[in-house]
Parts: structure tokens; C-alpha cells; sequence
């Protein structure tokens, strides 16, 4: 027997179209709510079978979805969102749930499904925590942002050199808040400081379970040791977005998926040229930003060119090219890795 079949995720319901290739026999229908108890359930129809396969959109939720599958014994396979999208052509009806199902389906009978690539569980739970990690320290920066904001805005005298990272910024913000602000202002300093204290101390024991993870992976590790300027945390981001036998298949391709390469004209007339795509994961695009600003150090081995960049565009620019740089040289290493890059040692 040989079953083929989509599987469209939504946060109320899954939306199922499957068909028996031997008899022709249609099933469609869905599973309310969605949970990963109920799909189990309803996954137990296929015990006993061989040959079943089911192609999943890569949206919120595929997780669960595609662990369930392989947990019952079903070929699962990711579909590219955006491929997926372009494979429905022009638009002619309105999209619903069960017409997606049905192109996932007819997508993965045809053998024309947009595979994307699915990590093994220690990438997931990494990738989870570096977008908590990211997730916390931009909110860490918001709060910085609002002390500047509220002080400025009442007027108060500015902080100086220290900010308000440091145990001395700290305590001259409170002096400066309870002689130069109103009571409002003073209780947005308080709660501000208040929930910079308790981000910091999140951020700590996840930086150092980040840096623990790296520490123990073979594909971070090597990164670690062999690109200047990459740390724990830009190695395990490489190694989770980047590594994998035959991810991409030139380093070109590993620079656009970062959101690093630079847009051209669209004949659509909706991207403006000269800017970052911005596509793939914030939190890789962030830490090898992160890493290109260390060329600015006099003894890096790439401090000539990005010197040479920052004089004649600015530093940003300069951070950015060395970004680009470490994405092709990061690339190279975990494609001869191959699967080795995730062996834990």
C-alpha cells in the first residue's frame, strides 16, 4: 500500500488531504484541535502500513507535526513556504485550508515538493534557545532605549560614558532620577532598572548554557578555532543554520539565506535597490554582524579591508562585508564536515 498525502498546519485545526495510490481512495478532513496528542491519535489509521508519506508547509508548528509523523513510522517532508506559494501559480479562487492540503499533496505525488531541510532535535533546541537569546537581548536594549528617553525627555543632565550597564551608571541614574525627574519619570526608571536586573540574569544562565552547547559541538568548535572573530554563540548559530551535508551548494547561496547580500532593482517595483534582504534568521544575521565588527580591532587579520571599507562607506558597511566573509569561510568548513558538524564531542 502506498499513501501520499499534505498536511496543512494551522494553530486550531491540521487540514489533511491524503489519497491511496493503489485504489484511488480520496480522504480528506481535519483534526480539531491541533496538539500533538490528538495528531497521534489520529495517525494510528497507518500502523502496520508501508510507503505512507505526508509533505508539510515549514510554517509556526511543523515541528510537532513532522515528530509525530516520523514517531508513527510516516515519511514526513518539509515544503518550502515561499516555493510552495510560487507552485500554486495565479491566484484565481480564494486560498483556503483544504485547497493548500490538496497542493501539497498533488506537489509531493508529482515528485515536484520544495524539500526543505529538516535538523536533527539538539539543532531545534538550539535554535530555540538562540532565538530566546535574541529575543531577551533586544528587549534588554529596549529598556536602555527607555531610560534615555524618559530622562531626555524631562530634561534631566545625561549619563555619560557609563550608561547604565555598569554597577556606577546604575547608581548615578538613580540620583539623577530622584533629583531631576517627576514621580512618573521616576517610576519608569525603577521598573526599567528593575527589569534590566531580572533580563540580565536570564541572559546570563542562557549565555552559558549557549556557550556550553558550542563548546560540545564538533561543527562549532572547528568554527571557533578557525574564523577570527566568531565566539560560542555566532559558531552555534553557524553550525545550526549553516552546517548539514549538501545545504547549500555555494557559498553564494549560504550569504542569501544569512539576509546578508545586497537587494537589486525588482521589476515588480516593491524592493528598492542598494539594501540587505533581511531574509533567513534574525539571530545569524545579528551575531555575524556582531563578528564583523571585531575586524575593527588593529591586530584582526582583515582590519586592512574593513579599515579601507569604513573610511570610504562607514563602518556598518564595513561590518557587514566582513559578515559576508565569515558566512563563505564558515560555508567551506561545515560543508566538509557534513553531517560531522552536529557530532557531539
Amino acid at each position: 500500500m502506498s499513501i501520499v498525502g499534505g498536511m496543512d498546519v494551522h494553530r486550531k485545526q491540521l487540514t489533511f488531504d491524503y489519497v491511496d495510490r493503489a485504489t484511488g481512495e480520496l480522504q480528506r478532513g481535519q483534526i480539531a484541535p491541533a496538539d500533538r496528542r490528538r495528531l497521534a491519535v489520529w495517525l494510528r489509521r497507518f500502523d502496520g502500513m508501508s510507503n505512507v508519506e505526508f509533505a508539510v508547509e515549514g510554517c509556526t508548528g511543523w515541528r510537532y507535526v513532522v515528530e509525530e509523523l516520523r514517531q508513527a513510522g510516516v515519511t514526513a517532508h518539509l515544503a518550502e513556504p515561499a516555493d510552495t506559494a510560487a507552485a500554486r501559480g495565479p491566484k484565481k479562487r480564494a486560498k483556503t485550508d483544504r485547497a493548500d492540503s490538496k497542493l501539497l499533496r498533488e506537489l509531493l505525488d508529482g515528485d515536484r515538493i520544495p524539500e526543505c531541510w529538516i535538523p536533527p532535535a539538539q539543532i531545534l533546541e538550539c535554535r530555540a534557545l538562540l532565538g530566546l537569546y535574541h529575543d531577551l537581548r533586544r528587549e534588554h536594549t529596549g529598556w536602555i532605549q527607555r531610560v534615555h528617553a524618559v530622562l531626555f525627555h524631562q530634561g534631566a543632565e545625561a549619563l555619560g560614558n557609563n550608561g547604565v550597564n555598569t554597577d556606577e551608571g546604575r547608581a548615578r541614574l538613580r540620583l539623577v532620577a530622584a533629583e531631576q525627574l517627576s514621580p512618573a519619570g521616576q517610576l519608569q526608571i525603577t521598573t526599567a532598572v528593575a527589569m534590566l536586573d531580572v533580563l540580565e540574569v536570564h541572559l546570563d544562565e542562557l549565555r552559558q548554557q549557549l556557550r556550553h552547547a558550542a563548546r560540545h559541538l564538533r561543527g562549532a568548535k572547528t568554527l571557533i578555532e578557525a574564523i577570527y572573530g566568531v565566539g560560542p554563540i555566532t559558531a552555534l548559530a553557524l553550525c545550526c543554520w549553516l552546517a548539514g551535508t549538501n545545504r547549500f551548494s555555494s557559498s553564494r547561496k549560504a550569504v542569501r539565506f544569512a539576509g546578508l547580500d545586497v537587494t537589486v532593482h525588482s521589476s515588480d517595483g516593491k524592493r528598492s535597490p542598494g539594501r540587505l534582504s533581511r531574509q533567513g534568521p534574525a539571530i545569524l544575521r545579528w551575531c555575524l554582524y556582531e563578528a564583523g565588527k571585531t575586524s575593527a580591532r588593529a591586530n584582526a587579520p582583515n582590519h586592512r579591508y574593513y579599515a579601507q571599507v569604513r573610511q570610504r562607506i562607514d563602518g556598518k558597511r564595513a561590518a557587514l562585508s566582513q559578515g559576508r566573509r565569515i558566512v563563505r569561510q564558515a560555508h567551506h568548513i561545515l560543508t566538509a564536515l557534513g553531517e560531522d558538524a552536529f557530532a557531539k564531542v
